[in-house]
């Protein structure tokens, strides 16, 4: 079935550009010379390796109000293919709303998004899902009557082509991509470590099991970029250790990943890069290491002594 927003509320996508170099061989930037990240310098991975990619989403200058409320003010950052971003800040600083503005869930005041150069911006869920970004959210948004199985073969539909009427007829194509649905949805529940649930209703699950079924869900979009919203809430220490394990593998799956998260150990554990928001700006666009001293994001987490101030 075709135009499907797989939450009801959010958009979740295949990969819509280019493929991926080989593993392990870096992407390379248009002019053929490796892409640089926003300091300039070559984009670097987790354990502070350099690594070469091209930008894959670009947030230009976006602002988001609210009546007099302004959520994201002139925000502008990019995501490099391959990496994992993460994008952090105090409770209120428009994190979360810089996910609905990239999904479409909200049309920002003014500014734009591109994905592979593509504008996001007055387009519809659905089609941002095809062009290829999924996404999680804070509370977890299953459909609790389905089983987990069901569940990730809704992501699966978006890829789908085949048409209302196919599908009522149960068309060759219609029956050859439920049968390719329902391979690549077991597939991702092992991925998940979850196989063992597919027949279990959502639910059902453990809490753990559920978050990880919600990112299964995204992933059966084959997105280019996943977004992942607080995905270690509730999380106990030896469950956010896997998390950080599950992460890495999604990337080396071929998914750029861009994380909301206040655990700052498993930011500065897994991502690449990470870019600190305060009250709707920018304020820090570096690597872990120069953002965990940076006094600006020290000073948004702590706040800064009376006579400093």
């Amino acid at each position: 079935m075709s135009e499907v927003d797989t939450t009801g509320e959010s958009a979740m996508g295949p990969a819509g550009g280019p493929p991926e170099g080989a593993a392990g061989e870096p992407a390379m930037g248009a002019a053929g010379e490796p892409a640089k990240d926003a300091a300039g310098a070559p984009a670097a991975d987790g354990a502070g390796t350099a690594r070469q990619t091209r930008p894959l989403l670009e947030v230009d200058d976006v602002v988001m109000r609210f009546g007099g409320v302004t959520a994201l003010d002139h925000v502008s950052f990019t995501v490099n293919e391959g990496e994992i971003l993460g994008l952090i800040g105090p409770n209120g600083a428009g994190k979360t709303t810089c996910f609905n503005v990239m999904t479409g869930v909200f049309r920002p005041t003014t500014g734009q998004v591109r994905l592979n150069g593509r504008p996001l911006v007055s387009r519809s869920r659905h089609q941002i899902t095809r062009l290829g970004i999924a996404r999680t959210f804070q509370n977890i948004r299953l459909f609790p009557e389905m089983t987990a199985l069901e569940n990730v073969l809704v992501g699966t539909d978006a890829r789908h082509r085949t048409s209302v009427p196919g599908a009522l007829l149960r068309l060759p194509r219609h029956r050859k991509e439920e049968r390719a649905g329902r391979a690549k949805a077991h597939e991702l529940l092992d991925f998940m470590g979850i196989g063992s649930t597919a027949n279990q209703l959502a639910r059902n699950l453990p809490y753990g099991d559920q978050r990880r079924l919600e990112i299964a869900r995204a992933l059966a979009t084959e997105p280019a970029l996943l977004c992942l919203d607080e995905p270690a809430a509730g999380f106990n220490p030896a469950e956010k250790e896997e998390l950080l394990e599950l992460i890495r593998r999604i990337r080396d799956r071929g998914q750029t990943v861009l994380l909301i998260e206040h655990d700052m150990r498993l930011v500065m554990g897994v991502t690449d890069r990470i870019v600190v928001l305060e009250f709707g700006r920018k304020i820090a666009d570096a690597v872990p290491a120069e953002v965990r001293s940076d006094p600006k994001v020290v000073a948004a987490y702590l706040g800064v002594p009376d006579d400093a101030a």
